[in-house]
C-alpha cells in the first residue's frame, strides 16, 4: 500500500475514531506548508542543513485557537514508521521557528504503528492510538504548568508514616529523572493505598497529572479504593459514584476494574483514548495483569505504578520486567519485618496455633473404624467397605461432620477474645468450598444456638448480600455480629478489617503469594486514637493464626510453594483446533471441509475486538491473513505461520462465550476424527458431547425449542448417520450442531456426584504452637507484662503500700524497699532491671513503674520517645529526598539498637552504604548541625 492510500485507508480513519476531522482545516491541516522565505542560511536548532522555500508536513493537528498541538509524519504500511522519526522533529522544530509558540508533540506513523515522541522530556513510545484535541491542550497544559516535584510538600494527613515519606518521594525522583514506570513493594497493611493516594495528591498539585484510572481486580475492592479516595482527596471528582454505570469524562479520579476497563477500550461505539489518563495505578500487580488483561496495561500512554505486597523474593520476574526494572530492585520496598519490628510497630506480629485431625492425616477408611461407627454407616445405606478416603480428599469428594466440629471447637477454645472474655474477637475462616462454608456455619449454629445464627456468617462472592452498605462484609466490618466471616476466596486477599485477631487456614493453600495475602487479613494495627477503636476489640498486640492443614509446615518445606499453571486461552485453542481440522481436509482433498475451516478461520479473526492492544499491535501481521488473496492460495505450508503467529492473537478475545466455545471445539474435533476415521476419538467425544447436551435444562424456552435435536443426538441413529458414507449430510450435521447447540451452553447445570456425607468421631491428632514470623519467636515479653499486671492488682486489696499510692499518698523508701522485697517472691519474679526492659525505659525508677502499672503515671518507652522523635522530625522536613529520609531512618535505627550516636559513627557503616562519605554526602553542613544536635537532645 503506498503513502496515499495508507493516508486515505489508514491514518484519516484513526484521525477519524480520535474525533478529528480530517476535512476540517481549522483541525486539521495536511500538507501543512512550513515556508521559510527565499532568504537563504536559515538553520533550525541541531540541524545543520540550512533550508529555503517551503517544507511539506503530511498532517498539523490544531487547538480551537489555532494552536499548532501535534505533527503527523505518514509512511506507507510496507516502510519502518522509525523512518519518519527525524523528519517529523524537523519538522515540529521548524514551525516552532517560523511560527513561535510551543514545540509541537511529534507523531510519526505507517498506518499500523504509532509512535509519539515529548522530546522536550522522553525518548519517542509506541501508542495504540492517536490522541484526541482535548488530549493534546492536557499535555500543552502539563508541559508549561508543571513544577518541581522537589519541592512540592507531602500531605501528611494523607500519608505522614515515614516509609510512606519515602516511598513517594523515591517515586518523585524517578519522575524528574524521565522514568515512567514504577513499582512500590509494601506488605500488606502498611497503606499502600494512602502511600499511592499522598503521590497522586502530589502530582495533581504540582500539574504533572490530571486524570488518575486506579486498576483492582475486584468489586469489594473497587468500593473501598474508591472510599479511600473520597475520604483523602476529597476534591477530586470520583468515578464511578455509588450506583453508577454510564462512563464519564469529567472526573479526575477513575476507580475501576480490570474487566470493566476493557470493556471500555473495547467498545466500538466509544473511542476512549489511549492518552485519556495520566496515571494508572495497577494495584496487587502480581495478580490479574499477565492474561488478558495486561492488555488493559499496555493500552494507556501514561505514567504506570504498580502496587504489590509479594515480597520482593517472590515476585514474579515479569512483574519487575512489566515495570522495567532489575529482578528485585523496584522503586521502593518495605517489608513485614520492618513494619512488625518498628518502634511502634506499624503491623501486628502473629502466633500459629497447628490443629489438625486423624482423618486429616490419616484419611477415612472403613476397615478401622469402631464397630459401632460401622453399624451407624451400615443404617445409614452405607457400605464401610468402600468408604477409602486420603486426608487431602476431605471437603472434596467426602466430608466429615466431626472434624468440622473439632476445628470449630478448637477456634472457640483457643481463640483470641474480645474484653468479655467469651466471645472471639472478628475472625476469619478460609473455608475450601461454598459447601464447606455453609457446612461450617451450620455447625456454628448448632454448636453455639443462643447466638441466633449471628455469630458466623459465610460471605462469598456470588451472594449479593454481601456488597453494599449494610451488607454482610459492612456488618462484618462495622457492627458487633457477625463476629466470623467463613470466605471462599473473597476475603482471601485486600479486603482491609484492622480488628481481625483470629485467621483459621481450613483448607490447604499451595501459593506462597497468596498465603501472605491471606496473612496479611490479620496484621493491621488498631487506630492510634483509642476513642476510634470498636467496643469488639479495645486493644490487640498480635493476632492469632489456626493452621488445620499443615500449610506453615509445607511452606517450610516448599518456600516458594507453587503456583497454578497457566492454561491456553479457549479462542486460541478453538482456532488450532480448526487448523487440525484444515490439514486433514486438504491431505483428504475434502473440498467442502477445507472451505468450511477456512470460513470459521476468517469468522473467528473478524470477531477480534478492533481496539484491544494485542491486535493493534499486531496490525501488519494481520492484515496478511485479512486479505482475500492469502486464503483463495492457502498451503499446508502455510499452516505452521496460522499456528504459531496468528493463533496467539486470538486470546484478545476476552469476552467471547467460552461455555459455547468449548462445544464448538469438540464438534471440529468430531469433525476431523470421522475425517480421519478415528473411530477412537469419536466415541470419546461421542460420550462429551451427550454429556453437555443432556445437561440442558428443558425448561428453559429458547433450550426447549430445540428438545428435538438434544433428544437425536443422545441416540443410537443419529450417530450411525454421522458416520453414514454421505459426508455432506455429516458435516451438514455438524453444522446445526454448532449453530443451534453451542449458544446454549450457557444455561448448562451440572450434575457432577454430590459430596458423600460422613459423620464420624474424628480425634484431635496435633495440637501445637509453633515459632513462626518475622521474630521467630512467641511474644515472652508481652506474656510476662500481662501476669505483672495481673499480679499487682490482685495485691492492691491487701498490700498497703500499693495502697498509699492509689490514695496519692507519699510512700518512704523503706516502703518502696517493702514491696519490691515482697515482688521478688511472687510469680513472676519482679526486678528493677526486668521492668527498665520489659517497658522499654532506661531510667525510671522502681516505683515510677509500679505507678504506671496502676495507672497512676504514665511512662512512655524510650524506644517509642525516641521513634515518635524521628517521624516527627522527617514529617517536619517535608522536602527531605527519599535518600534523606532512608538515612535518618537509619540513625533511629542505630540508636534503638546501640543506644547512641557520635557524629563519627555517621561518617561510619552502616552510614556510609547509603554515602560513601556518609552523613557529608547527604546533607549540608546547616542540616548536619540540625540532626547532631537532635540526636544528642534525644540521648542525652
Amino acid at each position: 500500500m503506498d503513502e496515499a492510500r495508507t493516508r486515505q485507508e489508514i491514518i484519516d480513519e484513526k484521525l477519524s475514531l480520535a474525533g478529528w476531522n480530517v476535512h476540517d482545516p481549522a483541525q486539521v491541516s495536511q500538507e501543512f506548508d512550513i515556508y521559510f522565505g527565499d532568504a537563504p542560511g536559515f538553520v533550525a536548532p541541531e540541524i545543520t542543513t540550512p533550508y529555503t522555500g517551503h517544507q511539506f508536513a503530511d498532517y498539523l493537528l490544531l487547538g480551537k485557537d489555532g494552536q499548532r498541538l501535534a505533527v503527523v509524519e505518514a509512511k506507507r504500511t510496507a516502510k519502518d514508521p522509525d523512518l519518519g522519526k527525524e523528519q517529523a522533529l524537523q519538522y515540529a522544530r521548524n514551525i516552532q521557528r517560523v511560527h513561535g509558540g510551543r514545540l509541537p508533540i511529534v507523531l510519526y506513523t505507517n498506518g499500523h504503528e504509532i509512535y509519539l515522541w515529548d522530546s522536550d522530556y522522553y525518548p519517542p513510545r509506541k501508542i495504540h492510538g492517536f490522541p484526541t484535541r482535548d488530549d493534546l491542550v492536557r499535555m500543552r497544559f502539563q508541559s508549561k504548568e508543571r513544577r518541581p516535584l522537589s519541592v512540592e510538600l507531602i500531605d501528611t494527613s494523607i500519608a505522614g508514616r515515614p516509609y510512606q515519606l519515602e516511598a513517594i518521594r523515591a517515586v518523585l525522583e524517578e519522575l524528574e529523572n524521565k522514568r515512567r514506570k514504577f513499582l512500590l513493594v509494601m506488605a500488606t497493611g502498611t497503606g499502600k493505598t494512602r502511600t499511592c493516594m499522598g503521590l497522586v495528591d502530589v502530582m495533581m498539585r504540582a500539574h504533572w497529572v490530571e486524570r488518575v484510572l486506579f486498576l483492582v481486580d475486584r468489586i469489594p475492592l473497587r468500593d473501598q479504593a474508591r472510599d479511600d479516595f473520597r475520604d483523602y482527596i476529597p476534591n477530586a471528582p470520583l468515578w464511578p459514584k455509588t450506583g453508577e454505570k454510564a462512563f464519564s469524562l469529567d472526573r479526575r479520579v477513575y476507580v475501576a476494574t480490570y474487566p470493566t476497563m476493557l470493556n471500555l477500550i473495547e467498545d466500538p461505539n466509544h473511542y476512549l483514548s489511549p492518552q485519556f489518563f495520566d496515571l494508572v495505578v495497577a494495584d496487587e500487580s502480581h495478580r490479574s495483569i499477565y492474561n488478558v488483561y495486561k492488555s488493559v496495561l499496555d493500552y494507556f500512554d501514561a505514567f504506570q505504578l504498580g502496587l504489590t505486597a509479594t515480597p520482593t523474593d517472590r515476585i514474579e520476574h515479569d512483574t519487575f520486567k512489566l515495570f522495567n526494572y532489575e529482578i528485585g530492585n523496584p522503586t521502593f520496598a518495605y517489608t513485614y519485618e520492618e513494619a512488625v519490628n518498628n518502634v511502634p510497630p506499624y503491623l501486628c506480629n502473629f502466633e500459629v496455633l497447628s490443629v489438625r485431625s486423624k482423618f486429616q492425616l490419616e484419611g477415612i477408611r472403613g476397615e478401622t473404624l469402631t464397630t459401632a461407627e460401622q453399624k451407624k454407616m451400615v443404617a445409614q445405606g452405607l457400605d464401610w467397605e468402600e468408604i477409602n478416603f486420603e486426608g487431602t480428599d476431605l471437603e472434596r469428594k467426602v466430608t466429615n461432620s466431626d472434624t468440622n466440629r473439632l476445628i470449630v471447637r478448637e477456634f472457640m477454645e483457643e481463640s483470641i477474645k474480645d474484653d468479655s472474655g467469651t466471645l472471639p474477637g472478628k475472625s476469619i475462616f478460609f473455608a475450601i468450598s461454598k459447601g464447606h462454608a455453609r457446612r461450617l456455619e451450620a455447625i456454628f449454629d448448632a454448636l453455639y444456638p443462643e447466638h441466633k445464627g449471628k455469630l458466623a456468617r459465610v460471605l462469598v462472592s456470588d451472594d449479593p448480600r454481601v456488597y453494599g452498605k449494610g451488607g454482610l462484609l459492612d456488618q462484618f466490618k462495622t457492627q458487633d455480629m457477625p463476629r466470623v466471616a467463613i470466605s471462599v476466596d473473597m476475603l482471601d486477599t485486600g479486603v482491609d478489617v484492622r480488628e481481625v485477631v483470629n485467621l483459621v487456614f481450613a483448607k490447604p493453600v499451595f501459593s506462597y503469594t497468596k498465603f501472605w495475602q491471606m496473612i496479611g487479613r490479620g496484621t493491621r494495627v488498631l487506630d492510634e486514637n483509642p476513642h476510634k477503636r470498636k467496643p469488639w476489640c479495645i486493644q490487640k498486640d498480635k493476632f492469632l493464626i489456626i493452621d488445620s492443614w499443615g500449610n506453615f509446615a509445607y511452606f517450610k518445606l516448599e518456600p516458594k510453594g507453587r503456583e497454578p499453571g497457566q492454561q491456553v486461552p479457549m479462542p486460541v485453542t478453538l482456532f488450532r483446533t480448526r487448523l487440525v481440522q484444515l490439514q486433514a481436509a486438504l491431505r483428504a482433498k475434502r473440498k467442502d471441509v477445507i472451505e468450511k475451516a477456512k470460513a470459521a478461520l476468517r469468522s473467528d479473526l473478524a470477531a477480534l475486538p478492533e481496539n484491544n492492544v494485542i491486535v493493534l499491535d499486531n496490525q501488519a501481521l494481520l492484515a496478511t491473513v485479512l486479505d482475500d488473496q492469502f486464503w483463495a492460495g492457502l498451503k499446508s505450508s502455510d499452516l505452521p505461520f496460522l499456528r504459531m503467529q496468528i493463533a496467539p492473537l486470538l486470546r484478545a478475545r476476552s469476552n467471547a462465550d467460552f461455555k459455547a466455545m468449548r462445544f464448538q471445539k469438540e464438534v471440529v474435533e468430531l469433525s476431523t476424527a470421522l475425517l480421519t476415521e478415528n473411530d477412537e476419538a469419536v466415541a470419546t467425544l461421542r460420550e462429551s458431547l451427550c454429556e453437555q447436551v443432556s445437561e440442558l435444562p428443558l425448561t428453559v424456552n429458547v433450550v426447549a425449542r430445540q428438545k428435538e435435536l438434544i433428544t437425536a443426538l443422545q441416540d443410537e441413529p443419529f450417530w450411525r448417520q454421522l458416520q453414514a458414507p454421505d459426508t455432506a449430510q455429516t458435516e451438514s450435521k455438524l453444522a446445526e450442531l454448532t449453530a443451534k447447540l453451542a449458544p446454549l451452553m450457557k444455561f448448562r447445570q451440572h450434575r457432577t456426584d454430590p459430596i458423600l456425607k460422613l459423620d464420624v468421631g474424628d480425634l484431635l491428632s496435633v495440637k501445637e504452637w509453633i515459632e513462626f514470623g518475622p521474630a521467630h519467636e512467641r511474644l515472652t515479653t508481652a506474656v510476662y507484662r500481662e501476669r505483672l499486671e495481673a499480679l499487682i492488682q490482685s495485691l492492691v486489696s491487701q498490700n498497703p503500700v500499693l495502697q498509699k499510692l492509689q490514695r496519692g499518698e507519699l510512700v518512704s523508701d523503706t516502703e518502696v524497699l517493702a514491696l519490691a522485697n515482697l515482688l521478688r517472691t511472687q510469680d513472676p519474679y519482679v526486678t528493677e532491671e526486668l521492668l527498665r526492659k520489659v517497658y522499654d525505659h532506661k531510667s525510671a525508677r522502681f516505683i515510677q513503674f509500679i505507678r504506671h502499672i496502676l495507672g497512676l503515671e504514665k511512662l512512655e518507652s524510650w524506644s517509642a520517645t525516641v521513634a515518635k522523635s524521628f517521624d516527627d522530625f522527617i514529617v517536619e522536613h517535608n522536602t527531605f529526598s527519599a535518600l534523606q529520609i532512608r538515612f535518618i531512618q537509619t540513625i533511629k535505627t542505630f540508636i534503638l539498637q546501640t543506644g547512641k550516636v557520635e557524629k563519627r559513627n555517621l561518617i561510619e557503616a552502616p552510614f556510609t552504604q547509603l554515602h560513601p562519605q556518609g552523613i557529608r554526602g547527604v546533607f549540608p553542613p546547616a542540616q548536619i548541625d540540625e540532626i547532631i544536635a537532635f540526636t544528642e537532645r534525644l540521648i542525652a
